[in-house]
């Protein structure tokens, strides 16, 4: 695991509450990547955001659907510089489903704080669906979608 990855690691360990009813196991084990995401989120890193990713993965991000390790990371390299600039996300675990031994579909519900806001806004507020494979050992993020939630 390289020193990026362990970094982050540790501070989804920091995180270990928000695990919320899947605290152990491979349930706790597949919600490292949610919160890994939001580490890399948190500190702008694309390159860490990207490597979550599995090399073909995909990410539906508004309107645009992103294929693959370069366009997730080009895409969000912008958008860190950007209209995420100082943001954050938050998520909290509703479900969590092992489809095989190495598949697993979580669904969490939170939204995109952006800089300078306590929680996400309402058209900022979001379910997702991450679709998440095990490979080498370490869980992967191979799909991610949102749906937005209106206050």
């Amino acid at each position: 695991m390289t020193e990026k990855a362990a970094s982050l690691v540790t501070q989804a360990k920091q995180w270990a509450s928000r695990y919320g009813e899947f605290s152990n196991g491979t349930e706790g084990a597949v919600l490292t990547v949610p919160l890994r995401v939001g580490a890399a989120w948190a500190s702008g890193d694309a390159d860490a955001l990207a490597e979550l990713y599995t090399e073909d993965g995909s990410e539906l991000i508004g309107d645009n659907q992103l294929r693959g390790r370069e366009q997730i990371r080009t895409y969000m390299a912008e958008a860190f510089a950007g209209s995420y600039k100082g943001s954050r996300l938050v998520e909290e675990p509703v479900d969590i489903r092992l489809l095989t031994p190495d598949v697993a579909v979580a669904v969490t519900q939170g939204g995109v704080v952006r800089a300078g806001e306590e929680e996400p806004v309402p058209e900022n507020s979001f379910r997702a669906t991450w679709v998440v494979v095990r490979r080498d050992g370490d869980w992967r993020l191979f799909s991610h979608q949102t749906s937005p939630l209106k206050g």
